[in-house]
């Protein structure tokens, strides 16, 4: 699954050069042109990185988080310097709490080394076994079974199922399921994910009590775990 790369870029020949670039390198890419936007894409979409070029101070907002406001806090953040940008500009940016920082102008190979180097950091470790509450998704097989019984799902109701599972007390937004599970670009008012969620508790349902898809209204989906399993 490709990479979402969130720009937020003023400049458009910047934004048109990593547009192009990074699409060719097999990245979803976005683009926000101010410090709200960047916020609201974040808390939308939730993409895998932030190439920060507006104000740097949207990194402390993004750590610190805002009232009312959902979002992953520890996204990953790249600011992409002023070429006047010396070490006391740095230092600040790390401050703010971001991951790296690159001076402009800079070379593409360098800028795509580092944004490489930054998701290696933060990629969970992999497992084949992923386990939440009665459910087991083995994702060798592609197979769940849940108190002990094999479950068949068709492809993206279990799509849906492992991603829920492998962080089971998040809540993912419908607009990151449709990306990660989908492919969609872009925001979408399709009713998709709905649907496979309806259908997915049901089928567990006939498995266990626990009601594990649960709908958190007006954001996403996750899943309930039993208090045994806490």
């Amino acid at each position: 699954m490709s990479k979402a790369v969130l720009v937020a870029e003023q400049e458009e020949g910047t934004w048109s050069f990593l547009e192009r670039h990074l699409s060719d390198d097999g990245y979803e890419i976005m683009r926000a042109g101010t410090g709200d936007a960047t916020l609201d894409l974040v808390e939308s979409v939730r993409p895998d990185l932030v190439l920060l070029g507006v104000e740097v101070d949207v990194c402390r907002r993004l750590r610190e988080g805002e009232p009312g406001r959902t979002w992953d806090r520890g996204v990953p953040i790249i600011v992409l310097g002023q070429p006047m940008a010396d070490a006391v500009d740095r230092v600040r940016a790390f401050e703010r709490g971001c991951d790296d920082f690159i001076t402009r102008p800079f070379l593409y190979e360098e800028l795509l080394a580092r944004i490489r180097a930054v998701l290696r950091r933060v990629e969970p470790a992999d497992t084949d076994m992923i386990q939440a509450g009665e459910i087991v998704v083995d994702r060798r097989t592609r197979c769940v079974t849940v108190a002990g019984t094999f479950l068949p799902l068709p492809a993206k109701e279990y799509e849906l199922l492992a991603q829920l599972a492998i962080a089971p007390t998040t809540v993912f937004t419908k607009q990151e399921l449709l990306r990660i599970i989908w492919g969609y670009r872009s925001v979408s008012r399709t009713r998709t994910i709905d649907s496979h969620a309806c259908r997915l508790r049901n089928r567990l349902a006939a498995l266990t009590e626990t009601p594990y898809v649960l709908n958190e209204w007006g954001v996403g989906y996750r899943l309930m775990l039993p208090a045994f399993s806490s």
